[in-house]
């Protein structure tokens, strides 16, 4: 019997060359596509890092006015495994971030700073695929990403943040969304795969509280296995998938 073909999904567009990703945790770009990252870092482009949170309540052992200070640090670490030395922190309070204006004004005012072509997100939907439900603050952040790229450019909409010397900004193109259940394009995951794995150890103290498995192992097997099943719609080759909406 013929096997099925498997759709094959287009390389992610690569006529850019400033990046912003815009995530609700620290560890979110990490599990999400900190591969493709490294692949961009390298070739020259920049990549910065914009956190809703500091992941303060993220650990159940650890009270909150300890944990954030501490996950802020291993993000740091771990973004400059990959090439990213910016990363900015908008404080809004860890497992309760909400959608709505305030929101979207932080992150519009994050991406007039930094003027990016692109604008990469996390997984905004309701569930992972199937019934593995998502976190109110992805869902909130993703939201609020995917319309800020579109407030940033718009002058009537927060004003104040002229007032604050961030002009409008209308020059995203796209906004990519990793971890969806429904990609439509994929970015080579090769070169960038062993920084990945390092760039996710980084995040130890979230690992050993998460998973009794060595933090190398879990750490390789989860995002060597993603990018290899990502791989069979790319080609054979390990791979990080987006959903890509064009602006």
């Amino acid at each position: 019997m013929t096997e099925p073909t498997i759709s094959q999904l287009p390389p992610l567009p690569d006529d850019w060359q400033r990046a912003l990703a815009v995530v609700a945790h620290p560890d979110d770009l990490e599990y999400g596509c900190a591969a493709a990252i490294a692949s961009w870092t390298d070739a020259g482009r920049e990549v910065s890092y914009v956190l809703a949170t500091r992941g303060e309540a993220g650990i159940d052992t650890l009270e909150p006015a300890k944990c954030g200070p501490l996950r802020e640090r291993e993000q740091r670490a771990s973004a400059a495994v990959v090439g990213v030395s910016e990363v900015r922190f908008l404080d809004h309070p860890d497992g309760v971030v909400e959608y709505g204006p305030a929101l979207r004004r932080d992150i519009a005012a994050e991406i007039r700073r930094y003027r990016p072509e692109l604008v990469i997100t996390l997984n905004h939907r309701d569930t992972w695929g199937g019934t593995y439900w998502n976190t109110p603050d992805h869902l909130a952040v993703g939201r609020a990403t995917l319309d800020a790229a579109g407030d940033a450019g718009n002058r009537w909409i927060f004003p104040e943040l002229i007032e604050r010397g961030l002009e409008p900004w209308d020059g995203v193109r796209w906004v990519a969304v990793a971890g969806s259940s429904t990609p439509t394009h994929a970015v080579d995951a090769t070169a960038g795969l062993e920084r990945a794995v390092a760039s996710l150890l980084e995040h130890r103290t979230y690992i050993e509280v998460l998973t009794d498995e060595d933090p190398e192992a879990y750490a390789r097997g989860f995002l060597t296995g993603n990018a290899e099943e990502t791989g069979k719609r790319f080609g054979g080759r390990p791979a990080v998938s987006f959903e890509l909406f064009p602006r």
